[in-house]
């Protein structure tokens, strides 16, 4: 029979390891529940070198990390099988033989083992909190209690879905301007340092003639070419510089003041930060998830500092027994029509619809204001490009053309 690794909590609260051999991991857990343990954790023992192992690793590795997609793909299924009334472990066994991602199949192999050693669904989801985070386990932590389990992994995957199509709309609309930034850097690139020196003996020994433009460019084409070493490492260096500091507190916090205060994308952020926070709190406050816990939750998603420091907010005053709408009043974060509403529906008791409402009018708004933001930055973008090309060229074309007539 099979060896496995356990790990268990004594009547007295100890928490013991130890290894148990037993027919299945079922069965390993029954017998240690049968000597009063509260089973923890149960895995198979590995003996020694395992090279199916190691080569399971370097598939994982090369596969790279689950993404949310996979995730979608979990729970969609797991939904469609328990509700034809397969149980949790069959379901789980029969996800992880099709699930072509190693990553994600070890994850759902490991849901599986702890379902089977006796714990909740959501206490199995707990160790994986990458892939599903608070919102998910605390949805189907809700739907473990309220016996709503196919219903609430239907609602989840609809929410995954529309986040997933929100992140992908986003992308897109940056995803244009981003590559006519970048042909206009390369193409300034290229003229200043391999089209401007094949000039520069042509100008040569003409300076009192030049306009400025000509000699600025020289100039910058001169430094660019000579100090390339320094200026390709200064620049990575910069750009580096910065992503860690968007990572700290202080420059995370500019970074999501930044995106609410730019004059062109501002709307669209905003309709996106809504968007989330109001179904995310809407979808909690349906699953009947505590209302402080749905709060706290949605701080954690809003996906914006601004939002985050609003909703803690919004948590304090609950915690003393104030109603939402009151901390929501005076935000300029919140339109005062959102505010009214939300405060509406905590007073009529059907705070849940009223939170699917706003949050369905504001993911409209997000793609007309995607479209907006798209239609807008697109001529900005080509404009932009274009002038600098030009200056460059006429740089160029202008000082032979004054040459031409001194000639003459």
């Amino acid at each position: 029979m099979p060896n496995y690794r356990f790990s268990v909590q004594g009547p007295g609260g100890q928490i013991e390891s130890g290894s148990i051999t037993a027919d299945s991991i079922a069965g390993a857990a029954a017998a240690l529940r049968s000597r009063g343990f509260n089973v923890l954790q149960i895995n198979p023992a590995s003996a020694g070198f395992d090279r199916g192992s190691l080569s399971q690793r370097l598939a994982e590795l090369n596969a790279g990390r689950p993404k949310t997609k996979h995730v979608l793909d979990f729970t969609t299924q797991l939904a469609v099988m328990i509700r034809a009334g397969i149980n949790l472990r069959a379901a789980l066994e029969g996800i992880a033989e099709q699930t072509k991602h190693p990553g994600f199949r070890r994850v759902v192999l490991q849901l599986k083992s702890d379902v089977e050693s006796g714990k909740q669904f959501s206490q199995a989801l707990q160790r994986h909190p990458r892939l599903f985070g608070p919102l998910y386990i605390n949805m189907v932590r809700a739907s473990e209690m309220s016996g709503s389990f196919a219903s609430m992994l239907d609602r989840i995957a609809g929410y995954i879905s529309q986040e997933m199509e929100t992140k992908r709309m986003v992308i897109g609309a940056a995803l244009y301007p981003g590559i006519i930034g970048t042909m206009a850097v390369i193409v300034t690139v290229f003229l200043l340092t391999f089209v401007l020196p094949r000039f520069k003996g042509v100008f040569q020994g003409k300076e009192e003639i030049l306009p400025w433009a000509t000699k600025f460019l020289l100039g910058l084409s001169d430094f660019m070419v000579q100090q390339w070493m320094y200026i390709v490492p200064g620049i990575l260096a910069a750009l580096f510089m910065v992503f860690l500091a968007t990572k700290t507190e202080v420059g995370g916090t500019v970074l999501d003041r930044l995106k609410l205060t730019i004059p062109v994308l501002k709307g669209m952020f905003r309709a996106m930060y809504i968007s989330r926070c109001l179904q995310t709190m809407g979808q909690l406050v349906n699953a009947g998830v505590p209302m402080l816990d749905t709060i706290a939750i949605t701080a954690d998603v809003s996906g914006n500092r601004n939002y985050k420091s609003l909703w803690r907010r919004v948590f304090v005053s609950v915690q003393q027994g104030k109603k939402i709408g009151s901390q929501l009043q005076g935000s300029k974060l919140l339109p005062q029509s959102v505010v009214q509403m939300v405060t509406a529906g905590e007073e009529s008791g059907k705070l849940g619809e009223v939170l699917d409402e706003v949050s369905g009018y504001y993911a409209k708004q997000l793609k007309d204001q995607i479209k907006a933001v798209t239609s807008l930055i697109e001529p900005i973008m080509i404009v932009l490009m274009g002038s600098v090309v030009g200056f460059i060229a006429m740089a160029i074309i202008l000082p032979i053309f004054k040459m031409s007539q001194v000639v003459k």
